[in-house]
């Protein structure tokens, strides 16, 4: 009787922990991730906004290059403890392109492996945009420092 209380306890302990898990890495996920990298097309500007549903993953990829921009749903998208897979659907010049996304979350990075079709692969490291909180309480993305001169008072 004892020993079936203890496989049972094991069991249900085991199933808690490993949706534990599977939740505080879709909720360290959740947000927006900003990359570039170089490619066949020249440098890419991409922001990624994820949304995740349990293991389901979704949101918006939008690219920026030097001839054109694309704004597009992420679709497929799974999240398993700290893989993350997803697919960006492009069109460019005319063309269906199935971007798939792999790839590993390690706190503000996501280090993704990009295979563009059958003729291109990239790997890049995505780093989240970080929000700060003002003093009435809205949240605003910290931007990258320009070379602008300081206000005058």
């Amino acid at each position: 009787m004892i020993m079936k209380t203890v496989i049972i306890a094991s069991g249900i302990v085991t199933c808690a922990l490993a949706l534990a898990g599977t939740v505080r890495a879709g909720e360290s996920v959740a947000g927006k991730w900003t990359a570039q990298f170089d490619s066949q097309i020249g440098v890419q500007k991409y922001t990624y906004e994820f949304k995740v549903d349990g293991t389901n993953l979704t949101g918006r990829a939008t690219g920026i290059r030097d001839n054109g921009t694309n704004d597009v749903a992420i679709t497929e998208g799974k999240i398993n403890q700290d893989e993350i897979s997803f697919v960006e659907a492009l069109r460019f010049d005319d063309n269906d392109i199935r971007i798939e996304y792999t790839g590993k979350v390690s706190g503000d990075e996501i280090k993704l492996h990009r295979k563009v079709g059958d003729f291109a692969e990239e790997d890049l490291v995505a780093k989240r945009i970080k929000t700060a909180t003002t003093a009435s309480g809205i949240q605003r993305a910290k931007t990258a420092d320009t070379n602008s001169p300081p206000a005058k008072p």
